[in-house]
């Protein structure tokens, strides 16, 4: 590390005592080289076994690469905390400026405990740390509203970036999300459910500096080959021109678009809801994170009528991509664009996870299409597949949780399935609502064994579309493949690298970069942390009581259809068991 790389400072704040102090941890960052090692290091040391994840002892800790503001597609930040969504390892990744404000303000992490008396928000202008009153900004509906009335008094436009929650954090619902910069989000897990159980409404961080770099000439040339790279790349022209959102039509023809509940895997309403439908029809702008000169953020314009006036018209811009289309659209059997972005709009404004509130909504219109639940716990509520107007009304409900049915809800699928039935089809892997695949057992299995349970974990949907669909591999080969794939991705992480680039972030190509920035590791080094940080998180999740061997699996990925066919137990039980053994064996010595 060089000498005057601010990455090595970690900024400690105490909301309980409304102080803050800087260490500098060197040893951290030279070890785990920054992001999800050394978050995951951090959380190890500030949060105590067994914690209520939505107690004043459960950390918050962003941290940020030492490639970060020097090198393009490296603006990831790494959140790190105790999930009061699966009460385990709680991580989440979010881009926009979050990384890029974070080093310029001259640290590469923040580590957040304690419990404020009083509703506030954090104002981090570089060594110049505020706590300010945000009583007037608690019980604001919208986190946008919040977040642009922290943005007309602060300083540090351009730079700055503004992560906040919205009435859903506030409310404690657990898969509450952190926005930043409007359309960027920590999404899954719940992160807004512990910023809101510390009163903490937001985190605004501003800085500007210079880095240091080993060598100037080095470095420009560098940059621009990756930069170079990264504008040449069809696969980034892809995102560029249509988003994730590309992938609708492709993923119903091969037959692994969840569809009613995942009760089909192809939705006859997929051209009305694909990513060329949504760029001819819809799109409105495109954004980039900072330092990235993709642009793969698409936003939609949805213009709407106003009731009384004639010709006034109100447009609202609203994110999409591929995650939330099948979550609010395939999922709950709408084909409506219109109707999408409306219900998308207001979860964005309530600051949801929207993978999760769809795979909620999903099962309760299955719930109560069997039955098993009725206007009583649904207040009238009429759960219909594709009826856009009764989401939204429930949606609030779930926000405000008037009754226990809503209250469950607010808790997940898997916590509102175990009060009132309906196990088999409560998708969710290791407590967190199901993503978007059902492309055989490697999506399924990838997301039951990922860290944070999550599809880009160890992208478990491409083993299936790329290996399984031509031939078959044992449950121990296809473990292997998505064992090795994740320990990668660890590595990636901690240097916070988009995982669209990391075709671009090839071994060399990031030694190289590392050594300009004062690291002198090598490709095999790079394995060998990646391996470290994958069994560190393990610890982690096994600490707080999570078990491979009694994970859940729900019954309806037996029951529909996949790609490659329909999915074995036996299978998936013998992959769970082959990372169980691997995970539990006496990790190498590290240097």
């Amino acid at each position: 590390m060089l000498k005057n790389d601010p990455l090595r400072n970690v900024l400690h704040i105490d909301l309980s005592d409304k102080n803050f102090r800087v260490e500098e941890r060197e040893d951290l960052f030279e070890r785990y080289i920054g992001g999800a090692g050394v978050a995951i290091q951090l959380l190890h040391e500030e949060c105590p076994e067994g914690c209520d994840a939505l107690g004043a002892e459960n950390p918050i800790i962003f941290a940020v690469g030492p490639l970060t503001a020097l090198f393009p597609l490296a603006s990831k930040t790494v959140a790190m905390f105790k999930s009061p969504h699966t009460g385990n390892l709680g991580e989440s990744h979010c881009g926009g400026r979050s990384a890029v404000a974070i080093r310029m303000a001259g640290y590469g992490a923040i580590v957040i405990k304690g419990k404020s008396d009083i509703p506030l928000y954090l104002a981090i202008h570089g060594n110049r740390i505020y706590f300010r009153d945000a009583s007037s900004l608690w019980g604001t509906e919208s986190s946008i509203t919040a977040g642009r009335i922290i943005r007309e008094n602060e300083p540090g436009a351009g730079i700055r970036t503004i992560m906040r929650i919205g009435r859903a954090g506030e409310k404690l619902v657990s898969y509450a999300c952190v926005t930043t910069e409007t359309y960027r989000h920590f999404g899954r897990l719940g992160l807004g459910a512990v910023f809101g159980s510390k009163k903490l409404k937001a985190v605004m961080i501003s800085g500007k500096r210079s880095l240091p770099v080993s060598d100037s000439k080095e470095f420009k040339q560098t940059y621009d080959e990756i930069y170079q790279a990264a504008v040449a790349s069809p696969v980034m022209k892809k995102y560029h021109d249509l988003g994730t959102a590309e992938n609708v039509l492709p993923l119903n023809e091969f037959g692994g678009l969840p569809t009613r509940n995942l009760k089909e895997a192809r939705f006859e309403g997929a051209s009305k809801i694909s990513g060329e439908t949504f760029a001819e029809e819809y799109l409105g702008r495109r954004l980039a994170c900072s330092h990235c000169p993709v642009g793969c953020i698409h936003i939609a314009a949805l213009r709407e009528p106003h009731e009384d006036e004639p010709y006034f018209y109100k447009t609202s811009m609203i994110c999409y991509d591929y995650e939330p289309i099948y979550a609010l659209c395939s999922m709950l059997g709408g084909s409506d664009p219109r109707g999408f972005l409306k219900l998308m709009g207001r979860i964005e404004v309530w600051g949801l996870d929207v993978m999760s509130t769809g795979v909620v909504l999903a099962w309760a219109t299955e719930a109560q299409e069997k039955g098993i639940i009725s206007d009583t716990e649904t207040m009238g509520i009429k759960f219909g597949w594709g009826d856009y107007a009764g989401y939204m009304d429930a949606l609030r409900l779930i926000i405000e949780q008037p009754n226990e049915f809503y209250k469950a809800l607010a808790r997940g699928v898997i916590h509102a399935a175990s009060i009132y039935g309906g196990e088999d089809y409560a998708l969710a892997f290791g407590g967190n609502e199901m993503p978007g695949y059902h492309t055989g057992p490697g999506a399924h299995i990838g997301v039951l064994i990922g860290a944070r349970h999550s599809h880009l974990d160890n992208a478990g949907y491409s083993v299936d579309q790329k290996i399984l669909i031509e031939e078959q591999i044992s449950p121990e080969e296809l473990a292997e493949t998505l064992l090795a794939e994740e320990r990668w991705r660890q590595t990636l992480s901690s240097l916070v690298i988009c995982f669209f680039a990391r075709g671009i972030y090839q071994p060399d190509t990031i030694c190289k970069s590392l050594h300009i920035a004062g690291f002198d590791l090598t490709p095999e080094d790079l394995d060998r942390i990646g391996e470290e940080i994958h069994r560190e998180k393990y610890r982690f999740k096994i600490r707080e009581g999570f078990s491979l061997e009694n994970l859940r699996l729900p019954g309806r990925i037996f029951e529909t259809q996949s790609p490659v066919g329909k999915l074995d137990e036996d299978f998936i039980r013998r992959a769970l068991e082959y990372v169980r053994q691997n995970i539990s064996r006496t990790p190498p010595a590290s240097t």
